[in-house]
């Protein structure tokens, strides 16, 4: 018993020092946020802030006033537009997976809209039509679910990004490049139709031909002009098969000479309906060994011969052209003489 006074004190203490830190976090928000109903889904403690602070990038820190937990798309909309009618605005900023790499998704002393949690426990968020051939995609859904449920229709988007665990919001805010963009464009050149709201509040559906101008300036528009709730993909019939191929080079003249010849070809020509996917990379020779692209794409003992291969030729790089050809099984003959292109 000699000790519970003390225990007392320390606990009054902790609790002082966690309001006057709350106080402090806020202070750039105005009070009347915290009367609303979505003034129940803003965090301000330290463990919220620090999560949102810094991104993939890590170049730079900006922590913002607080962290905005959605339910809905209303709930969003309602924080935007009290900010917007407030005698003092503050800044906004929607998250997705985090993986801008210079603070893009940052706001200091603003609000950070945690985009994700719109789709936690929700089957709903992503809804294919098999007869329209598009699927709608809420904005906080990863690229990789939509390849899952595109792909258990035998579907699939047109373009695509390198790696698919990002958000479509994020990416067709940005442009959302990869080897099928020579043939099909960016991610945003292949978007039916957006639901978004604008800053003012307003949710607003639009696509080419409705809210024309809303729906160019948000696609690609660096989240400036709206934030993304849902886009409706188009989606083409998957290939009965696929064969990948991985050419490497030594010469960087060979490697841009190959490659642009073959995104040049005429799309008329028969082989060029194979071609479905073609990019160049550049492969520095400590990373040849170990990195997760050589772990996830080579066998042992093909990281093994591009070691020779810079070894022999003294090289400190190596080049390489990743090329998909697409196929049915009706055409096979045919496109291994394609194949034979290649070697």
């Amino acid at each position: 018993m000699a000790y519970l006074p003390r225990t007392r004190l320390s606990t009054t203490s902790f609790i002082s020092l966690f309001i006057t830190t709350l106080l402090t976090s806020t202070l750039s928000l105005p009070e009347e946020l915290f009367s609303l109903e979505i003034g129940t889904k803003i965090r301000s403690d330290k463990q919220s802030l620090m999560l949102v602070a810094s991104d993939f990038g890590n170049l730079t820190k900006s922590t913002p006033a607080a962290v905005f937990y959605p339910s809905s798309s209303h709930d969003i909309a309602g924080l935007i537009h009290f900010s917007y009618t407030h005698s003092t605005p503050f800044f906004i900023s929607p998250r997705g997976h985090g993986h801008s790499i210079n603070g893009q998704a940052s706001c200091s002393n603003g609000v950070v809209i945690h985009m994700e949690l719109l789709g936690q426990g929700r089957a709903d968020r992503i809804n294919v039509s098999v007869a329209n051939r598009y699927m709608d995609v809420a904005g906080e859904q990863l690229w990789i679910d939509v390849l899952s449920a595109s792909h258990a229709h035998r579907l699939r988007a047109n373009s695509w990004t390198d790696y698919l665990h990002l958000t479509v919001g994020g990416t067709l805010s940005v442009g959302g490049i990869s080897g099928q963009t020579f043939q099909h464009g960016p991610q945003i050149s292949n978007v039916l139709e957006l639901d978004v709201i604008t800053g003012t509040g307003q949710q607003v559906t639009c696509s080419k031909t409705h809210n024309q101008d809303l729906f160019n300036a948000v696609l690609g528009g660096l989240g400036q002009f709206g934030i993304i709730t849902r886009a409706r993909i188009p989606l083409s019939p998957t290939p009965e098969k696929v064969k990948w191929i991985w050419l490497i080079y030594t010469n960087i003249v060979a490697f841009t000479r190959d490659q642009e010849s073959l995104i040049s070809i005429d799309e008329n020509e028969r082989h060029f309906g194979f071609l479905k996917y073609l990019e160049g990379s550049l492969l520095m020779e400590q990373g040849i060994i170990g990195s997760w692209r050589s772990s996830s794409f080579f066998s042992k003992n093909d990281m093994q011969r591009m070691a020779q291969l810079t070894a022999k030729h003294r090289l400190t790089a190596l080049y390489y052209l990743e090329v998909v050809v697409a196929y049915d099984e009706n055409i096979v003959a045919e496109v291994d003489q394609v194949i034979l292109l290649f070697h």
